[in-house]
């Protein structure tokens, strides 16, 4: 309190510091805990004032979650979470994030807009080793999706889950959680969902992905999420696609935001003390794509053991396995023999390699 009023701390007199440190040494665990928490709770407003992005859900046990529907490429999507998470004073943030994307919340825009531009092979070959071929390939095509939004706007994805991650960090006892699914299973489960006919397609329409996006289209979409608005144009004629990149995403993060809206445990004196337990504050930050799914989601009992397995890979997965092998294959095997075609023809044009032929070739002849 000193330090927040100068005032005070101004008219206390010389030994007063002394005594406070003395003071604060004798406050348990357990009563300073509690200081910071009423501070909390004199701080969260209750009727706070949010944006119309957000829409409120409550808990049986009470708690009370908050989900922020955003625009990925969205300045005022950002603003939206940061404002929720001030007028609320959450104890758990939510982010539709897994561990598999958690570098973009450390990084700055500046690189993160040059990562999100470059798809070149290094990233190829890391998502090939880490999700498999066919998984590896469709990652690509999406991050393609991403890089063409980003190139268009000059704007780097994952801004609203940045500020969350910095808003959170200022909130006394406020948890971070990464609330998607993993990458890896969500994109085996949406190749084992397609035909092997339905795979070329879609990747041919993500190949050649060059529509112009404005900013005014990105605020437009607030309603449906541009990233997921686009993959949905593509995927509609694919219910199986949808339903494995949207509506399985839809279960897992609604059973995420539940886990992390379990009552508050307050500190006790001590062991024998009655344990006393608040509702909780969540905020969700999620694509405004997953509104619905997750409001349709939250009075159900949920089971997600089903939607982390992977399936098997089909005869078209393994047909189309095997083409893109060879497709790639052949492509840098080409490459290779065209590139040492035109080196040997350039080394053979060199002054130095004639001179050096002529001479060879008047030894190797007969006096």
């Amino acid at each position: 309190q000193a330090a927040a009023d100068p005032a005070s701390s101004s008219d206390a007199p010389e030994d007063g510091p002394k005594e406070t440190s003395s003071v604060s040494h004798n406050i348990s665990d357990a009563d300073a805990f509690k200081i910071l928490l009423e501070m909390k709770m004199k701080k969260r407003q209750k009727k706070p004032n949010l944006p119309s992005t957000v829409t409120e859900l409550v808990a049986e046990d009470g708690s009370k979650v908050y989900v922020v529907g955003t625009a990925h490429f969205s300045d005022s999507s950002k603003k939206d979470v940061v404002k929720t998470i001030q007028e609320v004073q959450p104890d758990v943030v939510v982010v539709e994030l897994c561990q598999y994307r958690v570098s973009m919340l450390k990084m700055d825009e500046k690189t993160l807009l040059k990562e999100a531009k470059e798809i070149n092979l290094e990233k190829l070959q890391q998502a090939i080793k880490q999700n498999g071929v066919m998984s590896g390939l469709m990652q690509m095509l999406l991050l393609k999706v991403s890089a063409h939004i980003t190139e268009q706007l000059g704007m780097a994805p994952g801004g609203e889950f940045r500020e969350a991650f910095k808003e959170a960090s200022k909130v006394p006892f406020c948890k971070f959680h990464l609330g998607d699914r993993p990458i890896p299973v969500t994109f085996k489960r949406a190749i084992a969902a397609l035909s092997f006919w339905q795979k070329v397609k879609l990747a041919w329409g993500l190949c050649f992905l060059s529509d112009p996006i404005s900013k005014d289209d990105v605020e437009k979409c607030k309603q449906k999420d541009l990233l997921e608005q686009m993959m949905a144009e593509m995927i509609g004629e694919f219910p199986d696609l949808h339903r494995t990149i949207v509506s399985e995403r839809d279960i897992y993060l609604t059973y995420m935001l539940k886990q992390a809206a379990k009552q508050i445990e307050l500190p006790r004196a001590s062991e024998t003390e009655t344990r006393k337990y608040i509702p909780a504050v969540v905020v969700g930050v999620v694509g405004m794509g997953h509104v619905p799914g997750i409001e349709k989601n939250w009075n159900s009992d949920l089971n997600i053991q089903e939607i982390m397995s992977v399936p098997p890979q089909s005869a078209s997965s393994k047909i189309f396995k095997f083409v893109t092998k060879a497709t790639v294959f052949g492509l840098m095997g080409y490459g290779c023999y065209r590139i040492g075609q035109r080196t040997l023809q350039f080394i053979l044009s060199m002054p130095a390699a004639q001179s050096y032929l002529q001479k060879l070739t008047e030894i190797r002849s007969p006096h």
